[in-house]
């Protein structure tokens, strides 16, 4: 009821992002939690080349984001979120259409391109409407894009059994009923009128330290999200065997259900305090979430069995994904905060599409590092993959500290006019201000 009150709170936009944020989802997690296990066992590949088409996916969106951050800045959201779900329909057209590599990697790069559209522009939408609850409207996202992430692994638990080609059909078709539904009913919005040339604020961009040093910090949150559907979804078809397709629905029930119930409050709760400290312990408990399977491995590594003893050996990676989910709920709403306030209300897409790029980088080269672990270090429940991944979430967290002692952080207030990206990073090494609370 908390959830649905704060709902009902803000805007018609932004409630309209949410709901739209949910239907997408709700087609993604359709296909994509079982795209690892099709390319596996239908297309032959091995972990470590899945590993590389998945991060190519993520490269593809994250990397190509400062592009589509810059066009939504410069051309309006409303035409950007539109192509890019009509391009994400196209992506899974193709998964539908072929099942050999260079058809794969193709729908890949399109389907992670449409999102380095659509992303940035619905976030800046969001920051700004949001005004100063920025954070809690970012969690409102996370719990709305979360149940739609739980709802599509469901549907293609159903649909993966008729064939994985079907599955990417409904998928590509909910998003070209999203590309319909927003060109009726997302409005636009003004924008902001432009005081320098595309060139003048890339230069801003590239000088902005404090910011880069902050993407750097925050990137390992992304990557490590991005192992739900690699190496968390391998070692439940490891451990599940026979039951493989369901165990995987379960990783994404288990992470929505934790959503719905924590997320709003969890936010709630940090955000009294400053956010450096908070997202430090966020990372740090992402990455120790990692080590919990191989330390069961001795008990649940095989499949066999009935339902029942299937569900046992579950537990502890769906524990995992329990505290992954906790760890990323402390810390998303607050790198989303931070970001929109780095850029400030007129570059806010340019500079979320420039955090997605360094998140990209991040995500392929952890993505394709742990794929080659379960490689040759012993599959998926080895400790070589758990260290990378625990090792990235401690860093994380030791980066985001400095940042945090060394005032690096900024006011997290989007709404002054004024905060360009050279008066925060202007801000951003001013004594005294950016130690507070930016809330």
């Amino acid at each position: 009821m908390n959830t649905l009150r704060l709902f009902r709170s803000f805007p018609l936009l932004v409630r309209l992002l949410l709901v739209n944020q949910l239907a997408g989802n709700t087609g993604f997690y359709m296909l994509m939690p079982f795209l690892a296990g099709y390319l596996l066992t239908d297309v032959r590949l091995s972990a470590a080349v899945v590993g590389v088409v998945l991060g190519v996916r993520n490269l593809s969106q994250q990397g190509l984001f400062l592009v589509g951050g810059a066009i939504s800045d410069r051309l309006g959201a409303r035409g950007v979120i539109i192509v890019g779900a009509a391009i994400r329909a196209v992506g899974f057209a193709l998964f539908a259409a072929g099942g050999s590599l260079a058809v794969v990697l193709a729908a890949s790069v399109l389907t992670g391109f449409a999102g380095a559209l659509f992303n940035p522009a619905v976030r800046a939408y969001i920051a700004r409407d949001g005004a100063d609850r920025a954070a809690t409207a970012f969690a409102l996202f996370n719990v709305f894009g979360n149940v739609g992430s739980a709802v599509g692994p469901l549907a293609g638990t159903v649909l993966v059994a008729m064939g994985f080609r079907l599955t990417a059909a409904v998928a590509a078709g909910i998003f070209v009923l999203l590309t319909i539904a927003q060109l009726v009913f997302l409005p636009a919005r003004p924008v902001p009128p432009a005081d320098h040339g595309v060139l003048h604020d890339l230069r801003n961009l590239v000088s902005h330290r404090a910011f880069w040093a902050f993407a750097a910090a925050s990137a390992g949150m992304f990557a490590l999200q991005s192992q739900s559907y690699f190496i968390l979804t391998l070692q439940a078809r490891r451990v599940a065997g026979p039951h493989a397709t369901g165990a995987v629905a379960a990783l994404f029930l288990v992470d929505t259900a934790v959503i719905l119930l924590l997320q709003v409050r969890i936010t709630q709760r940090f955000a009294r305090g400053e956010r450096g400290p908070a997202m430090a312990a966020g990372m740090a408990v992402m990455g120790l979430a990692f080590v919990i399977p191989p330390l069961a491995a001795p008990l649940i590594d095989g499949g066999g069995g009935g339902v029942v003893a299937t569900s046992l050996r579950m537990v502890p990676i769906l524990a995992a994904v329990v505290v992954l989910t906790v760890g990323a709920m402390i810390v998303q709403p607050f790198v989303n905060e931070l970001v929109a306030a780095f850029g400030g209300a007129r570059l806010t897409g340019t500079y979320f599409g420039a955090f997605y790029l360094v998140s990209g980088v991040c995500t392929v080269c952890l993505t394709a590092l742990v794929g080659a672990a379960v490689d040759r270090g012993g599959g998926p429940l080895a400790w070589w993959p758990a260290g990378l991944c625990a090792g990235t979430g401690l860093l994380a967290a030791v980066a985001v500290s400095a940042l945090h002692h060394g005032r690096l952080l900024p006011v997290a207030d989007i709404e002054k006019p004024s905060e360009t990206a050279v008066s925060v990073a202007t801000a951003a090494t001013a004594p005294d201000t950016e130690s507070r609370d930016p809330r």
